[in-house]
């Protein structure tokens, strides 16, 4: 088949930042499985003029490709519901969101996208029952995975060159939990964006999984609970030893304890630690189980395979289904997406113009230029998700209309 990904390079669209996680890992599962695969840039604001453009280039894209699925990786708002309204009603074309921080991330986006995709993924058990409370019938389950491309069998912990390694962005509470590590005088080598080792290349974090006697993952996200992170799978993977904080349903895809280590408090990742470090036998075991079951059952290309069915079949219920009304927007009088260029903008536009320049200004006096617009499109999307819902997905929503460039 032919899969057109629409998906970032890079980690949130820069290049500083790395490869992205579903760049590095899908695209090369899905060639392995013998699909033809071809990739749209959904992430780098740098490439588009604005959101229109965007949209209008991945409705060319798949005219261009005629993919047999689509598979997106939505941030937000970034593809307008009505282009997934005109891709889905092609009927050639099965299309397949993967989600990410569902745990958070259904309040905010996914429950308004959701009716739009024929079907959906999510890591996160507990919100299938609100995906079909909110008329999403197609949810498929699935969870992060490891690169077979990087499957590498642990070295014992005698020939690691790092005793505890942390890999992962420097943002929430990492810096103070790493910190009280190291005033108990446990070494800890961190890499990633915002620390001072800095970000590491996808090639390189493998290397530094199987070279550390203990990577570290902590499980903790915007929400109020624990979830599982791809950093689950890919360490065992790579052949290092886990140890990560505990997080519900962790037990449906490891054996805690006897495939990789769980952790609970700081204290006890404290304790945790000093003894893998000082029985280096226990931890040579559980390095060694956590690989071969992630070599049976965690692969991308597992995973993926099974989303991709899912991604069929939704689409094949989805037409004999076809003769039930669809509540998605009314396509009618905008069968094309509005690129901009309204010779004069109308009294509703030039008051919207008007609220965006308050709003930026007084963001900027409080955090500078940068910072001061990131900030104002920030509160525009928290209030427009909550007040206009899916009209905040839309291309005439508050979101798109304040802040139409990228």
């Amino acid at each position: 088949m032919k899969i057109l990904c629409a998906l970032g390079k890079y980690q949130y669209g820069d290049s500083a930042r790395g490869l992205s996680t579903e760049y590095a890992a899908f695209i090369p599962a899905l060639k392995n499985l013998g699909h033809d695969v071809r990739h749209f840039e959904l992430w780098d604001r740098s490439r588009y003029s604005s959101y229109a453009e965007l949209n209008q280039l991945l409705l060319k894209a798949v005219d261009r490709e005629r993919p047999n699925v689509l598979l997106t990786v939505q941030l937000q708002y970034e593809i307008f519901i009505e282009t997934l309204e005109i891709i889905k009603n092609r009927g050639d074309v099965a299309t397949v969101c993967w989600t990410t921080d569902d745990s958070w991330k259904y309040r905010e986006v996914s429950r308004f996208i959701g009716r739009h995709y024929h079907a959906m993924t999510t890591t996160y058990p507990d919100v299938i029952p609100s995906y079909h409370q909110d008329g999403v019938s197609h949810i498929f389950l699935t969870q992060w995975a490891a690169r077979s491309d990087r499957l590498l069998p642990p070295l014992c912990a005698r020939q690691c060159r790092y005793p505890v390694s942390f890999i992962g962005e420097a943002h929430g509470d990492r810096r103070q939990r790493i910190q009280y590590l190291l005033d108990q005088g446990i070494p800890v080598s961190c890499f990633g964006y915002g620390w001072p080792h800095g970000p590491v290349s996808a090639d390189d974090v493998p290397e530094i999984m199987r070279n550390s006697v203990i990577s570290l993952n902590f499980a903790n996200s915007r929400g109020q609970r624990n979830q599982i992170k791809a950093r689950t799978f890919e360490v065992p993977g790579a052949g290092g030893f886990l140890l990560t904080e505990a997080a519900p349903y962790l037990k449906d895809w490891y054996l805690p304890d006897q495939e990789v280590a769980v952790f609970r408090t700081d204290a006890d990742l404290v304790q945790k630690i000093i003894f893998y470090l000082s029985h280096p036998d226990v931890r040579d075991r559980i390095a060694a189980a956590g690989f071969d079951r992630t070599c049976k059952e965690h692969t991308y290309e597992k995973r993926l395979s099974s989303v991709l069915r899912c991604a069929l079949h939704a689409k094949a219920d989805d037409e004999q289904n076809s003769d039930k009304p669809f509540p998605g927007p009314d396509l009618s009088k905008t069968g094309y997406l509005y690129d901009g260029s309204l010779p004069e903008p109308s009294r509703e536009e030039r008051f919207i113009r008007m609220i965006r320049w308050v709003l930026v200004w007084g963001c900027r006096q409080i955090w500078g230029c940068d910072r001061g617009l990131r900030a104002a499109r920030r509160i525009v999307f928290e209030l427009s998700w909550r007040l206009s819902k899916e009209k905040t997905f839309s291309q005439f929503g508050w979101p798109s209309r304040m802040f139409p460039e990228l």
